[in-house]
């Protein structure tokens, strides 16, 4: 299952003031991504989020369509109170109070994967 990673830039010096932010945040709504006919065409995993200096990361995990998921998260309630308490903090203002706002910022901040690894391995024939 594959892993994306989104970035922020934050003013330097506020980690905790973010780690509040996302620690109080309410749960996501539903793991479940779908397309414009309710179909299901993948799911979110998990998230993680790291902060350090000016660089915030989150990262996500899932499977299935990675187009779905900006459109998704767009519609996440638990996402725009997140967005609603980070923006003290960017250091880049942008617009994700849109829908296609919200799908623009995802695909300009999604950082090019280098390498992905599960942990798992294959047993070896018998």
């Amino acid at each position: 299952m594959p892993y994306a990673a989104i970035t922020f830039r934050v003013k330097p010096g506020h980690e905790d003031e973010l780690t509040k932010v996302f620690a109080d945040s309410p749960p996501l709504e539903s793991p479940i991504i779908t397309d414009e006919h309710g179909t299901e065409t993948g799911r979110l995993i998990g998230t993680a989020v790291f902060v350090k200096d000016d660089v915030l990361v989150r990262v996500i995990h899932y499977e299935g369509d990675f187009a779905g998921i900006a459109r998704h998260l767009a519609a996440q309630p638990h996402v725009h109170t997140i967005e609603k308490g980070i923006v003290p903090f960017l250091a880049d203002p942008r617009d994700t109070a849109t829908p296609d706002g919200f799908a623009a910022f995802f695909r300009n901040a999604v950082m090019r994967c280098v390498t992905q690894s599960s942990g798992q391995t294959q047993a070896a024939p018998l």
